[in-house]
C-alpha cells in the first residue's frame, strides 16, 4: 500500500511533465519555442511538438491573412485639393522569428499600429504625387498597387508581407462639402441661365420669323385683294360706261336712285334743299297738278 501511495504521485508528476512537454500546432498557426526569451526552435507545419518543461515556452502566431483597418486619413494631392481617404490592408506573418524580434511580447496587437503608420505614410506619399482626379478615377487601382508594393518593402523588416491594399473611400473633408456644394449649385444655375437665354433667343427668332411671315402673307393678300378690287372696279366702270353710252337717260335715273337711297336713310341729318333743285327731278310728277 505504501509503495502504491508513493508511485501514484510520481506517476502523476511524470504525466504532468510529459503533457507540459508536448504542444500542438494546427494548420492556422506558426509556433516559436523560446528558452529564456531566445528563439530555439520554429515549427511552421501542423502537428505535435516537444519542448523542455519549465525551461522552454511556446508562442503561437496566426498564419492566416489578417485585416488592418486604418482610421480615415486626410491627404493633399498635387492639385492642393484635400481629400479624406479611408484605406485598409491585408497582411500575413511570413517570418515568425523576425516578427518576434521586431514586436516582442506584444505580438499582433503591437504590430498593427506599426503597420498602420507604414500604410498611412505610403498613402500620403503616393497620393500626394498625383492629382485628386486620379484618386477618384479608375487609375486608383494603379495607385493602390503602388501603395501596396512600397508598404510591403518597409513591412518586411517586421517579418510580415502586405498582401493587398485597398482604398474604401476618398471624399472631400466635411468643412469643404458645403463650399463644394455651393460651387456646384452656382455652376448648375449658370448653365441653366445659359440654356434659358439660348431658349429665349431661339424663341425670339421664331417669333420674328413668324411675324415676318404674317406681314408678308397679309401684304401679299392685300396686294392680291387690291388687284382684284381694282379689276372689279374697272369692269364695273366699263359696264357703267357701256350702259351710259347706250342710254344716258337711264344711267342718270339709276344714279339718282342710288343718291336717294344713300341720302334718305333713317337717322340721316335733315336736308334743306330747294324744291326746284335738280336732285328732285325724278321725284317730280309729270302732271304739275300732282
Amino acid at each position: 500500500m505504501r509503495k502504491t501511495a508513493i508511485l501514484l504521485p510520481v506517476a502523476a508528476i511524470v504525466v504532468a511533465v510529459l503533457m507540459s512537454s508536448i504542444y500542438i500546432v494546427d494548420e492556422r498557426e506558426k509556433a516559436l519555442v523560446l528558452q529564456f526569451g531566445e528563439v530555439v526552435d520554429v515549427k511552421e507545419d501542423p502537428g505535435l511538438g516537444f519542448k523542455i518543461p519549465l525551461i522552454q515556452e511556446v508562442v503561437k502566431y496566426d498564419d492566416r491573412i489578417l485585416p488592418l483597418d486604418t482610421q480615415p486619413l486626410e491627404v493633399t494631392p498635387a492639385d492642393d485639393r484635400r481629400l479624406v481617404v479611408d484605406a485598409f490592408a491585408r497582411w500575413r506573418i511570413v517570418d515568425p522569428v523576425r516578427f518576434r524580434r521586431a514586436v516582442g511580447v506584444g505580438g499582433v496587437a503591437k504590430a498593427r499600429p506599426r503597420l498602420e503608420r507604414i500604410l498611412n505614410a505610403e498613402v500620403r506619399q503616393v497620393l500626394g504625387g498625383v492629382d485628386s482626379g486620379a484618386v477618384l478615377s479608375a487609375d486608383r487601382v494603379l495607385l493602390m498597387n503602388r501603395i501596396r508594393d512600397q508598404a510591403r518593402a518597409r513591412a518586411s523588416d517586421l517579418g510580415v508581407v502586405i498582401v493587398d491594399v485597398r482604398i474604401k473611400r476618398a471624399d472631400l473633408p466635411q468643412q469643404n462639402l458645403a463650399a463644394t456644394f455651393e460651387r456646384m449649385r452656382a455652376e448648375r444655375e449658370r448653365e441653366a441661365a445659359d440654356e434659358i437665354a439660348r431658349g429665349n433667343e431661339a424663341a425670339q427668332r421664331v417669333r420674328a420669323q413668324a411675324d415676318r411671315t404674317v406681314v408678308e402673307t397679309v401684304s401679299a393678300a392685300q396686294k392680291k385683294a387690291d388687284i382684284i378690287r381694282g379689276e372689279a372696279d374697272a369692269r364695273r366702270n366699263a359696264v357703267f360706261a357701256k350702259a351710259f353710252g347706250r342710254d344716258p337717260e337711264f344711267f342718270a335715273f339709276y344714279r339718282s336712285l342710288s343718291a336717294y337711297e344713300k341720302s334718305l336713310q333713317a337717322g340721316n341729318s335733315t336736308l334743306v334743299i330747294s324744291p326746284d333743285s335738280e336732285f328732285f327731278d325724278y321725284l317730280k310728277s309729270a302732271d304739275p297738278k300732282k
